[in-house]
This record gives structure tokens, sequence and C-alpha cells, in this order.
């Protein structure tokens, strides 16, 4: 059984039961830990599994072909296998595999206006209630900023947004644009809490709707506007620029042009902040499940490729933040959410997307535990001198954002 050769290279500790189609029976590990079972209801999958699992565990989970005994689950198993992987390769033949990938990543990336747009669609204009199903109520879909242990999803995540707000420095009457805006929450708070003009664009024709209506709902139509529209072509400057969980979207080939459209929409006194996932380890690529079902297009950049690019634009890299597990949090209630209402996800869709969804939560949780995968906020500047000289102000900032009301009242021209 080559699934077997490749269970037994992988699975040094944890214990790990395979059944497979015949009943048959064998064990992996060191026998530590709580035991987990999985059976593989065909004898098609211990071929394919063997020779590319980051694709194909995935698709025999969402096809129904490899399933977990309970009371474990996908992600247990997918605990174990990354738990004893980390940033490896369970053998050269498999490091190869990786090295090809990396190779062609400029081609998985490429992400012209347009295509950019139909990538963006397959993942964020899914029917709007899946998302309801599991994140805040200011749809936050990005990784929460966990200041206290304690902190529920909806406090880390308005955490989240005052911590960014405060790194920007944001005063009223500030004109700010949001690259990638999601469902307008971001925009819709720093307006709200800091007194500024905001224009977030989007790609996603359903995020679009929802933000302008919220925009609406909240009275904020006159200081908040919201565009579908590609960033590349807006025609305009501003005092502060934020983008939040766009840029794994851009495509490492695109990164030049991403920061030097962030500088040539600066004002020369700007400064803007970049949240996005990020590796520890060097270069890779996009896991090729994850690229095919969830985000194509997609991309985790290294610190080094993002660096590289900020340094040919002529832009200052003022500030830099490495977020530690905040996301694995954010994932592990996500993942609790969409389980505990996944009988109306079912409704929304079918059981193959449930699973599906549920390996996407589960193995991105996984990769932020294991993997080396973390957040990164780099705040960028023209000027050297734009901000004050240490961090302080930041603290300052942020708990004088915590002291208001969220229904704060817009200072326009204070």
């Amino acid at each position: 059984m080559l699934f077997g050769v490749l269970l037994k290279q992988v699975v040094s500790r944890g214990t790990v039961h395979v059944i497979d189609w015949n009943g048959n029976t064998k064990t992996y590990g060191d026998g530590t830990g709580r035991p987990l079972t999985i059976r593989l209801h065909d004898k098609g999958p211990h071929l394919a599994l063997a020779l590319n699992p980051y694709l194909k565990l995935g698709e025999y989970y969402m096809d129904g072909l490899l399933t977990v005994d309970e009371p474990a689950t996908i992600y247990d198993l997918l605990d174990v296998i990354l738990g004893n992987l980390g940033t490896g390769y369970p053998s050269t033949a498999y490091k190869v595999y990786g090295a090809l990938r990396r190779a062609k990543r400029r081609i998985d990336q490429h992400n012209p206006i347009g295509k950019a747009q139909q990538n963006v669609a397959h993942h964020y204009d899914l029917d709007g209630g899946i998302y309801d199903l599991f994140l805040d109520a200011d749809k936050q879909y990005s990784c929460a900023y966990y200041a206290d242990s304690s902190m529920t999803l909806e406090e880390a995540q308005t955490a989240k947004k005052r911590h960014i707000a405060a790194k920007l420095q944001i005063e009223p009457g500030m004109k700010v644009l949001d690259i990638g805006c999601g469902w307008g929450g971001l925009a819709l708070t720093l307006a709200e809490e800091t007194g500024a003009d905001v224009v977030g664009v989007t790609l996603s024709q359903e995020q679009h709707k929802v933000a302008t209506k919220r925009a609406e709902e909240r009275g904020l139509s006159d200081h908040v506007k919201f565009h579908l529209q590609d960033y590349r072509t807006l025609d305009d400057t501003f005092d502060r620029i934020v983008s939040v969980g766009m840029f794994e979207h851009v495509g490492v080939g695109h990164y030049p042009e991403y920061f030097s459209g962030v500088k040539r929409l600066l004002t020369e006194d700007g400064v803007a902040l970049i949240h996005t996932i990020g590796r520890l380890d060097p270069p890779g690529s996009t896991n090729p499940w994850i690229a095919k079902y969830i985000f194509p297009g997609g991309y985790i950049p290294a610190l080094s490729e993002m660096a590289a690019a900020v340094e040919k634009t002529g832009l200052f890299m003022t500030d830099l933040e490495v977020l530690r597990l905040h996301y694995a949090e954010t994932l592990k209630e996500w993942r609790r959410r969409f389980m505990a209402k996944r009988d109306i996800a079912a409704k929304i869709y079918d059981e193959r997307f449930c699973r599906m969804w549920e390996f996407y939560l589960a193995g991105s949780e996984t990769s932020f535990r294991h993997e080396g995968m973390v957040n990164f906020q780099l705040q960028l500047a023209k000027k050297i001198d734009a901000l004050p000289l240490t961090r302080d102000y930041m603290g300052e900032r942020e708990r004088q954002l915590g002291a208001v009301p969220m229904q704060r009242r817009l200072r326009a021209g204070e």
C-alpha cells in the first residue's frame, strides 16, 4: 500500500490507524497521543494519495472516499500530519515536487486586471449566508488580534481594526483608501472612530453590494464610498492606505506593480499599512488543493519577497510586526462556529461543500500552528519622518480608540 509507505515516512509521533476498502487495518506512528482512525472506501485513493497527497487528501475527503472515525475529525488528522512534517517534506521526491511548483508559480499567480476579478469571484461571491455562519457580526474575514487570550472573536476583530487605525495615526478629515475592503467593516469603523473619509475598493460584486448597503444603513454614505474597481485603475491620492487580507491575491509577479501603485496613490506625507498572511520560511508555492478549490491565483509571501519589492519602489518600510498564532485562534473559532451550523451550510450548498469548507478551515489552522504561517503588518511611507520616531504613539492611540464609543459622531473638518 503506497499510501502506507508515505504515512510511515510522515507519522513518527502520534497514532494513526488506516482501514482500507477490504477492511484491513494498519497502524502508523509511535503509539502516543489520542489514536485516530481513517477509512479509505475505494482502492483508487491509495496510489493517488501517495503520488500527490497535497491535492488528493483534500479531494478524497470532499468526495467521501476518505473519512475519519468519530470522535476524531479531519482537523485531528491534519494536526498529526503537519505536526510531524512542519515546514519540511516527507522525502526527496516530494521536495523535488515542491521545487517544480515553485518554478511555475509566476504562471499560476498571473493576475492581470480581469482575471483578478474572476479569481476573487470564485471565493468571495459565494452565497453570503455561508460567511454569516462563522464570521463575527462585522464580517471581518481576516486575522483577528487577540490582545488578551480571553477575548471573544468579536472583541478580537474590533481590537484588530483599532490596532491598524492606531498604527496609521489617522486624523479627522483625512482621505483613506481601503484596498480590498471586503464587506466594508474596517472602512466603516475608520470613518466612525477617527472621522476620516474612506474609499473602499473590491472586485467582489457581493461584497460591494453589502458594503454599500451597510454604509447607507449607518448614515455614512457621505463619508464612506465603496467602488467595484481594481485599485490599479484609481486616479487619486490618499493620506492613508490600508489593505487587509488582499495582498495574498496579488501574485508574486505583480509585487512591483502593487507597491508602485501604493506609492502612486499616497500623498507625499502619506502612510500605508499592509496586513497579509506570510510565511516564515523561504519563498514557496501555494498548496495545490487551496489553489484549485479555494483561492485560485493566491500565494502566501515570504518577507524577503515583499521587502525586495518595496525596496525597488523607493518606499520606506517604517515598521514591521509579526502576528504569531493570532490567525490560528481566529480559524479555530471560525471552524467551531461553522461546524455548529453545518446543517445550514448543507442546505445552502451540499455536503460536499461542507466537507470542502471544513477541510479548508482545518488545513488553514494547522498551517498556522505547524507550517510557519503568520501575519505580517508592514507600515510604509514616502517620507522617513512621516510618523513619530518611536512606537509609543501606537499604544497611546490604541487606548484612545478603545475609550470612544463605536458610534462616535463624525467630526469632519475638526
